[in-house]
């Protein structure tokens, strides 16, 4: 009878590393995952990190000094290896840009991480840079934007942005990438959600209530 009216047991808190590779807003994002339930830690440790349900890529700065620092750290193998065994990554801002083939600043071109083909680019807009609270336009069945309105806004810190989506899906059984757009000057990838790896060009650790919405989104596809 006593087991019959025990009180159903809560589900254990996903864990989530933040990987501290010496490039990205760390403490902002251990409490914006926090405030949504997560069980976070602030590490470039490589077996922490690896076996986490959800590991966060953060990112400011420069494109070239990003990756830098992310090799230093161990970090490409880390997200390689997680992808391999489809295990959740999500990049924010840089730490999104650092997952195409490559960026140019300054004329400088460096290799990304290559789990996207593309190019991250300097924005062509009048105001240089994209700086504060913009709309989105989220494709149909996204779970990233889940329960989020059409009109809300994110934060944006940028100069730099993808302009154009390639990846193509051969195998019609897969599920094609979902792929969200911003306007500054011109049209560019505002986040991406692929398989295991979701990223996103704002800040939602910066982005309020919608921010935080979701960040809990991905939480729950861990």
């Amino acid at each position: 009878m006593a087991a019959e009216n025990a009180a159903p047991r809560k589900a254990a808190a996903k864990k989530v590393v933040v990987f501290d590779y010496g490039f990205g807003n760390v403490r902002s994002a251990e409490r914006a995952l926090a405030r949504v339930g997560a069980d976070v830690e602030i590490t470039r440790d490589f077996d922490e990190a690896l076996n986490a349900d959800g590991l966060l890529v953060p990112g400011v700065g420069a494109f070239s000094a990003c990756m830098k620092g992310l090799k230093e750290a161990r970090g490409d193998w880390v997200v390689g290896r997680r992808l391999s065994g489809g295990r959740p990554v999500m990049g924010i801002c840089v730490g999104m840009q650092i997952l195409f083939e490559r960026g140019i600043e300054h004329g400088v071109e460096s290799e990304g991480l290559d789990e996207w083909p593309g190019t991250v680019g300097p924005l062509k807009a009048d105001v240089v840079p994209h700086m504060g609270w913009n709309t989105v336009d989220a494709p149909a069945g996204s779970e990233l934007f889940k329960g989020l309105d059409a009109d809300q806004r994110y934060y944006f810190v940028h100069s730099y942005a993808v302009h154009d989506w390639t990846l193509e899906v051969a195998n019609p059984a897969m599920r094609a990438p979902l792929v969200t757009w911003a306007t500054h000057g011109e049209p560019f990838v505002a986040a991406v959600e692929n398989g295991a790896l979701w990223a996103t060009q704002f800040h939602p650790e910066k982005s309020g209530d919608a921010g935080a919405q979701l960040l809990k989104n991905w939480i729950g596809t861990l």
